[in-house]
């Protein structure tokens, strides 16, 4: 899907949610959005503080865990605990469902997607009589830059 298309979407779900609750419709938000949906890849509330700061985009970190904690209830971006030391966000509309592979050395994060797992998900609910809405695989290991480095 085009970016720009992406963004107008997204923006039209948090100005309606923003209404629904309520809140105020900052240009601050709005730029956290459209910033989200043009980064690539996974990222902490750190890092994505500068990479806005980086572009010359003054926002504080207040605002920042303020406006990720609304775009977490509105479904815009998503969580992730990969280690016990930080949480990463994603976007998240009209995100393919995958999984992650997360090297403990350099935390590299790689995602993949096989139709396999899908599969085990579907037995396991028929199997145990349970519906799954959704799940979260995460596989912890050595990437291949790393293992060769550590030959060296």
């Amino acid at each position: 899907m085009d970016v720009e298309k992406q963004i107008e979407q997204v923006t039209n779900i948090f100005t309606n949610y923003l209404k629904i609750n309520k809140l105020r419709k900052t240009p601050e938000r709005f730029k956290i959005l459209e910033e989200i949906y043009r980064f690539e890849g996974h990222f902490t509330i750190e890092e994505f503080y500068f990479f806005l700061k980086h572009k010359n985009y003054r926002v504080s970190k207040a605002t920042l865990y303020n406006t990720f904690e609304l775009l977490l209830d509105c479904n815009l971006i998503k969580k992730h605990q990969f280690n016990s030391k930080s949480n990463f966000y994603e976007k998240s509309y009209k995100s393919s469902q995958h999984d992650h592979l997360i090297c403990r050395k350099c935390g590299k994060i790689i995602e993949f997607c096989d139709p396999r797992i899908h599969e085990i998900i579907e037995d396991i609910s028929e199997l145990y009589k349970f519906e799954i809405s959704e799940h979260e695989l995460y596989l912890f290991g050595q990437c291949q830059e790393c293992r060769n480095s550590s030959k060296d």
